[in-house]
């Protein structure tokens, strides 16, 4: 058996946060420019089509770069800052007249700082952004979650207007055979014109959903197209249609509530990923709160310099040579500023944490209601399980009773709408089965896989 896990491209790079810990990073294949339509597709390479052009993915990857552009930006405080310096001036000899000698000033340095103390705010700022980075990667995985769910309803939605297509031509077959039937016998006279009227009115009306059909196949069809990302315009592909490979089949599966619920809590990304904002907001409130205490930083350097006139006692007017020292920085009063971001960053905590338990609860939920529609869907797809060769049965008992005359042609018509309902009750229910399933195991959080055998 061979899987697919599409989003175990979510790799752990190891660049650490101030070079030391671990932070979520995700590779960006670049999308696989759509050449035609293909002349067959199957749910496995609609996923992987997917997984390359669906326009949520590809955004999500592109909010991960952002966010390692501004971790970035955040460890760059941590880090040695070289600055270099220079400026050139010539001067009128009228506007110096003190120093004539020269006309000509130039100076050029080159400085570095490196921060050693900064009330802890540059290494929490470094982690607030890793956490943050760690939560885009996360919203990566929701949002594949939810496209591949997408992929598959909607690959689904397909079958299944292919199939109730095949179930109105199989009923207008049968039809035709009965229309038929009932020509034969009023041309011999053994029946009525009554019969052959009724025959003609019910192959009008079956051809009304053998319409509907096929136009929700056409609709069902773009809709898979948009989840794809498939956007191309060739002319060679506006009408052409692949053979869709798959089936709708009830599938036995069991599930616990209880079970379901405690995966959900470990597997959803949605949690965890505002697991890591609750504790990026941590970070934020120590990085406010850094502004209380004084920062020191070392700074050194290399400095040159041409003055106009040359120092006392000697022969040249150019310096040059070293520098090092400490500077430091306290904000004794600054207005209560920090107090104000210190209150907004805590506050913003605390939304975080209000928030995840919002979503906890509604994540609860999903998954309740995922679990009854599933219940339902499997109860009703075991009903019908054995309702089509019922209603086959019953209309071969028509069609023979009305042959010996001991029913009427309203008889076999009856069982013939019969036998049509039950047949797309069954592939309903099949696919309504086969689309709960795929969404009780996306509120558990469980990974997207497809087999073959």
């Amino acid at each position: 058996m061979k899987r697919l896990r599409p989003h175990a491209f979510l790799i752990l790079l190891m660049v650490g946060a101030e070079g030391s810990g671990p932070v979520l990073a995700a590779p960006d294949p670049a999308p696989v420019p759509p050449i035609t339509v293909p002349d067959r597709l199957d749910l496995k390479m609609a996923i992987g089509f997917a997984l390359a052009n669906n326009f949520a993915i590809r955004e999500a990857r592109e909010r991960i770069k952002q966010q390692e552009g501004v971790v970035l930006e955040v460890r760059g405080k941590s880090i040695p800052n070289v600055v270099a310096q220079g400026l050139y001036q010539e001067n009128s000899t009228s506007i110096s007249p003190t120093f004539p000698a020269s006309t000509t000033f130039w100076q050029g340095s080159v400085i570095a700082t490196q921060t050693l103390y900064a009330g802890g705010g540059v290494r929490s700022s470094i982690r607030n952004a890793n956490l943050t980075r760690e939560a885009a990667a996360l919203d990566l995985q929701a949002t594949i979650n939810q496209a591949l769910l997408d992929v598959r309803t909607r690959f689904y939605n397909v079958l299944l207007a292919r199939e109730k297509i095949r179930v109105q031509e199989e009923n207008i077959g049968l039809l035709k055979s009965q229309l038929k039937d009932a020509s034969d016998r009023f041309e011999t006279g053994t029946t009525s014109s009554f019969d052959k009227l009724r025959a003609d009115v019910a192959l009008a009306n079956g051809q009304v959903p053998l319409i509907t059909a096929r136009n929700d196949f056409r609709i069902a069809v773009e809709q898979l197209r948009q989840s794809l990302g498939f956007a191309s315009q060739r002319s060679g592909d506006l009408q052409k249609v692949p053979e869709f490979d798959g089936v709708l089949t009830y599938t036995s599966a069991s599930f616990d509530l209880a079970a379901c619920l405690e995966a959900a809590h470990a597997n959803r990304p949605e949690l965890q990923r505002l697991a890591k904002e609750r504790e990026a907001g941590e970070q934020s409130v120590v990085t406010a709160r850094s502004n209380y205490y004084p920062n020191l930083a070392l700074a050194g350097g290399w400095e040159a310099e041409k003055a106009p006139f040359a120092l006392s006692g000697s022969s040249s007017s150019s310096v040059n040579g070293w520098r090092i020292g400490l500077q430091s920085q306290w904000n004794i009063f600054d207005g209560a500023s920090t107090s104000g971001r210190v209150a907004q960053a805590r506050s913003l905590l605390q939304q975080a944490k209000l928030t995840l338990d919002e979503q906890t609860l509604a994540i609860d939920v999903e998954v309740r209601q995922a679990y009854s529609a599933w219940q339902e869907a499997d109860e009703l797809a075991a009903a019908t399980q054995k309702t089509v060769g019922q209603a086959e049965e019953s209309l071969r008992l028509a069609t023979a009773r009305y042959e010996a005359g001991a029913a009427t042609h309203l008889d076999v018509l009856q069982a013939q709408v019969d036998l049509t309902q039950a047949r797309v009750n069954q592939v309903q229910a099949d696919y309504t089965d086969t689309v709960a399933l795929a969404q009780l195991r996306e509120a558990m959080g469980m990974a997207d896989d497809y087999s073959v055998n």
